[in-house]
């Protein structure tokens, strides 16, 4: 691996106050890098609501000069531009060296209440972690992941957010001649299980790592003793436990892929990162798979949560040392802790099915779930729309759910569920209100997207424009977008496949 000799020199003024604890304060997991030159830019798409919240200009962000950093051809002034250094669990096998092979990154925003944000380019060219690959990114995936980011925070599920992408103006071999694109990604943190595998075995880091993952992170955790039963490591291994059971049941709640579930894409902080070959299930099927290289179905819809569990094993594993100078004792620890994920998940996941039904924080019978459930996979129902229909059923409007399940099969279900809303004092029409507050009639429809990106890369945005205003804005009737409730056609689905996009 090499290195340039210093930091790039900044001197662009369009992103100012940039600080680099992490490339400061962890001398080894990263490399002073910058972006490669572009020759067209031209910017796409920029989130102005989130750049206002960073307390970022607009108009500065859409100059030349604001649309140069954005696409990785200039440093700001005062910043420290980096590839990260991690390594990774790819599918189950171990590498030891991965890293930010097309990104960079750029430093850190500070919030008036303390908080940190990493401001991240993707597709910003090679660095010393791209193992032959050319370092770019096309424009196609590059506004997957901002639509889908984004319809994922509108959802309200933890994730990293999309500032902009760029169009370089570079033609990008991958599936023929594409146009080239740079995402600017938003996060709380990149530190991910990947970074703690990297740094664990160049030794003492690791401890540094975990500190400044629990100041940025965890702070409520700093004041534990490093040692003992209640030792600041192992209850930051709790919080990362509890963070991703949390999030990987919001993802099998909204029928959400992730579709590369490696360890490098296991954040610390608890955010879905990297919408690679992710997708969307229409019809309930544990078994769906999208990923063009999920070639044995390793992460597949219905094993996120035991992959998720099996990363943070990982995890737990370059934590030993921290929590305990006794192997035997801190395996114990760690094991314990992650022993309660399945319990952590099934909590989560149970009260959010509650809540898609109506019972918002009511303790339901889980067998009511479970019968639900059931009926929703053997009749290939949709996901998303069977909640919205039952919400009409509740209000005198059957003709939705005869749709997606027949009367003769759902009707005693109807009669439990009914009972069990009476029982708890849930009113049918405030049930189907507080239903609607919960389950969205749109999100990224696979066809749609397909759609609109295929479109977006010939050169037409506006397919991919009305979506992404459909999308963020998921729980609202509107008769005008009637077509964007309902599922692909089956001829769509099953073949249908989702690339990385490297």
């Amino acid at each position: 691996m090499t290195a340039i000799p210093d930091y790039p020199v900044g001197t662009n003024s369009a992103v100012p106050g940039l600080e680099s604890s992490f490339a400061d304060d962890l001398s080894g997991l990263s490399v002073p890098w910058q972006g490669t030159e572009v020759p067209e830019p031209e910017l796409l798409v920029l989130n102005e609501d989130l750049a206002v919240s960073l307390g970022l200009d607009v108009a500065a962000l859409r100059s030349d000069d604001g649309v140069a950093v954005l696409a990785g051809a200039a440093v700001p002034a005062g910043a420290k531009p980096v590839a990260m250094a991690y390594a990774g669990h790819q599918f189950g096998g171990y590498a030891p060296l991965l890293g930010d092979g097309r990104a960079l990154l750029l430093g850190e925003l500070v919030g008036g209440d303390g908080r940190r944000a990493d401001l991240h380019l993707k597709g910003s060219g090679p660095t010393p972690f791209s193992r032959g690959g050319d370092g770019f990114a096309v424009v196609g995936p590059m506004l997957r992941e901002y639509l889908v980011s984004e319809a994922m925070h509108a959802l309200g599920i933890p994730t990293t957010r999309a500032l902009s992408v760029v169009a370089t103006g570079r033609q990008v071999l991958r599936d023929g001649v594409e146009p080239g694109a740079v995402l600017a990604r938003v996060a709380a943190s990149h530190l991910r299980v990947g970074t703690f595998e990297f740094a664990v075995r160049r030794g003492e880091i690791v401890r540094s790592l975990a500190d400044y993952a629990i100041a940025r992170h965890y702070p409520e955790l700093l004041d534990l003793p490093e040692t003992g039963e209640t030792n600041r490591y192992l209850a930051f291994f709790a919080a990362v436990v509890e963070a991703q059971a949390s999030l990987v049941a919001k993802w099998m709640l909204v029928g959400f892929v992730h579709g590369v579930m490696n360890t490098d894409n296991t954040t610390i902080s608890g955010e879905t990162i990297d919408y690679g070959p992710c997708a969307f299930l229409d019809r309930l099927d544990p078994a769906a798979v999208f990923s063009s290289i999920d070639h044995g179905g390793r992460y597949a819809f219905g094993n996120q949560p035991a992959v998720l569990k099996w990363n943070l094993a990982r995890l737990a594993e370059t934590l030993l040392t921290l929590i305990d100078p006794e192997p035997n004792v801190a395996i114990a620890a760690v094991t314990a802790v992650l022993d309660s994920f399945d319990e952590r998940y099934d909590g989560h996941f149970v009260s959010g099915v509650a809540a898609k039904l109506g019972f918002a924080d009511a303790t339901v019978d889980r067998a009511l779930i479970d019968r639900l459930l059931t009926l929703t996979a053997e009749h290939g129902a949709d996901w998303t729309g069977i909640f919205r229909a039952l919400a009409d059923e509740l209000r005198g409007n059957g003709d939705p759910l005869d749709g997606f399940v027949p009367r003769e099969q759902i009707g005693p279900w109807l009669d439990r569920w009914r009972a069990a809303l009476a029982e708890h004092g849930r009113g049918e029409q405030e049930a189907a209100e507080a239903m609607d507050r919960v389950n969205p009639l749109y999100i990224p429809r696979n066809h749609q997207v397909d759609a609109a990106l295929k479109a977006a890369t010939g050169g037409n945005l506006g397919p991919f424009e009305t979506l992404l205003e459909v999308v963020t804005h998921p729980f609202g009737r509107r008769d005008e977008w009637a077509e964007f409730a309902s599922p692909a056609p089956r001829s769509f689905t099953d073949s249908f496949r989702t690339f990385c996009g490297t």
